[in-house]
């Protein structure tokens, strides 16, 4: 799977705070997500889509990185979020609270109706789910593949935690549970089968950089592709820890060149050690990432 760097930060704005979605959409994050849902009051929700209308109908040179969070399909509030909001072409949508593959190609069916109304390209809407935030959605992570506008899916630990009546999901420690790690690594392989971008999780103290570097830096290589964040200030830090430095770039573009070098062979010596095809792969994998074969 090759996922481009451009995946690499997407940035929660409340959708009720034009101030806040503009900061947002003037950062350097890869995406932003204009928040119907959680950040949003349900009195406040109608002028909530206003306001992400109209910002997405100013910024229309730069939407393609502009998406929203619509409300989940188990409430009232979806179908609106969306009416209101297509007519103002978004660069895609991010689905919470995902149950299954079901969800994405019920949204999949609510977009293509809202295309031919807008005249929107049919199937040029794509989507992220979010895959954990319920004790049922954990096992249908692996029923992904295939879905119609699918590019990526991430997890969440706090309405996780609500759903199954938990009082915390961290440890003493600060860590995560075993049952909200299980939530990450079953994200994470969902995706896989997918063949889509897996994308980490908030970190919800956004002071905390040195933090969020160090937890960025292992789920990359774990093998997401990405990460939420709450506060423009993650942003630098989450680009920096999911782009490849100029030494990984180097060291695979070496491991790509070497069995260039020997055609058929199935395993090959490299500096010390043995490599093999999945070396190969994983390293044609981030030339890819970076625009490079």
């Amino acid at each position: 799977m090759d996922v481009p760097l451009s995946m690499r930060s997407w940035l929660f704005a409340p959708g009720d705070s034009e101030k806040k979605m503009a900061k947002a959409a003037d950062s350097a994050a890869d995406m932003v997500l204009f928040d119907l849902e959680d950040a949003v009051a349900p009195d406040a929700k109608p002028a909530a889509r206003q306001m992400v209308h109209d910002l997405l109908v100013q910024r229309a040179e730069g939407r393609a990185r502009l998406w929203v969070r619509v409300n989940p399909l188990d409430g009232p509030h979806t179908l609106s979020d969306l009416v209101a909001v297509m007519p103002a072409r978004p660069g895609g949508i991010m689905l919470p609270k995902a149950e299954g593959r079901q969800d994405v190609e019920r949204l999949d069916h609510y977009l293509s109706a809202l295309e031919v109304a807008n005249s929107i390209p049919a199937g040029s809407t794509p989507v992220i789910a979010l895959v954990t935030e319920t004790a049922g959605s954990m096992f249908h992570t692996g029923d992904y593949q295939g879905s119609p506008r699918l590019v990526a899916m991430s997890w969440g630990a706090e309405d996780l935690a609500d759903s199954i009546g938990a009082s915390s999901n961290r440890n003493a420690d600060g860590s995560y549970g075993f049952t909200y790690e299980l939530a990450r690594s079953l994200c994470l392989l969902g995706a896989a089968r997918a063949g889509v971008a897996a994308i980490e999780t908030i970190q919800g103290d956004f002071r905390d950089l040195e933090g969020l570097k160090a937890r960025a830096e292992k789920v990359r290589r774990d093998g997401f592709a990405g990460m939420l964040a709450i506060h423009p200030a993650q942003v630098d830090v989450i680009n920096a820890a999911f782009t490849p430095s100029e030494e990984e770039v180097a060291e695979a573009q070496a491991i790509v060149d070497l069995f260039a070098a020997n055609p058929g062979v199935g395993t090959i010596g490299h500096k010390g050690g043995m490599l093999d095809r999945p070396h190969l792969s994983r390293a044609q994998q981030l030339l890819a990432q970076v625009g490079r074969r």
